[in-house]
């Protein structure tokens, strides 16, 4: 691709717990066909993915974390928590997080990159752009209950999905002219069985059509969606990066045609 006059473009990586881990699909295929990524702005498992490639980190390198772990890497990484806000302290996944990005600043990105969190207090969405990157993607991915929030001044961080979970309208900011979105979760509702009014499910599915509609509304202003097929895979199924990784592979190239035409077109109003 001839990238003396070309738009700039923008990637915008959803949350979804481990169904994310499709978006290392989605910039291989990228990679490879030689689309370039001039932005990132990363929500919960987007901004863990979206900060490590953002960071440096080689795709094939985040593909080999995400394929060599398992159940004892995860469960070295909870720190148990006796606070009511959350069952998991966090500190051992920010170490993690930090350790792998070398503890960088968001200004030493090779790519720049937004994180996103949300503040629990208001339901604002809070960009992370500037200082030290492994603290804003750790509040990022906070899922609530699960993690405790991250304080940051008068802030009270959790999960950047509750109010961007897809980030489109952050990576268009950032300077974006064509944005790729990932929206990793269309179709993802349980299939409620006649009579199934569980409190568990009726709860899990009232979220997951909240997200989703949010979701939604988010991608409405991008250029290309792209929705890995990923719907029967739980939030916390991290030890299936295989299998998740290849759909948000074969997602991409079904949007590849449409991606390039729209790229050319644009060189040519430049």
């Amino acid at each position: 691709m001839n990238t003396d006059k070309r738009p700039k473009i923008g990637l915008a990586l959803g949350s979804g717990g481990a169904r994310g881990l499709s978006h290392i699909g989605v910039i291989k295929i990228l990679k490879e066909n030689n689309i370039p990524i001039d932005f990132i702005a990363g929500s919960s498992i987007g901004a863990l993915v979206g900060g490590f490639y953002a960071s440096g980190i080689s795709i094939e390198e985040i593909e080999k974390i995400a394929l060599d772990t398992n159940w004892r890497q995860i469960f070295s990484l909870i720190d148990f928590s006796f606070s009511k806000s959350g069952l998991v302290e966090g500190e051992k996944v920010k170490k993690f997080i930090k350790d792998n990005i070398k503890n960088l600043d968001f200004k030493d990105c090779k790519i720049p990159f937004s994180s996103v969190a949300t503040d629990i207090k208001n339901g604002n969405a809070v960009v992370f752009n500037s200082g030290e990157m492994g603290t804003a993607i750790r509040a990022s991915i906070s899922v609530p209950l699960f993690f405790k929030p991250v304080k940051i001044g008068d802030k009270l961080l959790y999960d950047g999905g509750l109010s961007q979970p897809v980030p489109v309208s952050i990576v268009r900011n950032m300077g974006a002219d064509i944005i790729i979105a990932v929206n990793v979760n269309d179709g993802y509702l349980d299939k409620v069985k006649d009579g199934d009014h569980s409190f568990y499910t009726i709860t899990q599915n009232s979220i997951r059509i909240m997200n989703k509609n949010l979701a939604s509304y988010n991608i409405a202003s991008a250029d290309i969606v792209i929705s890995p097929v990923v719907n029967n895979t739980k939030w916390n199924e991290f030890i299936n990066g295989e299998k998740l990784i290849l759909a948000g592979e074969e997602a991409t190239k079904k949007v590849l045609s449409e991606l390039k035409r729209k790229i050319e077109s644009f060189q040519k109003m430049l």
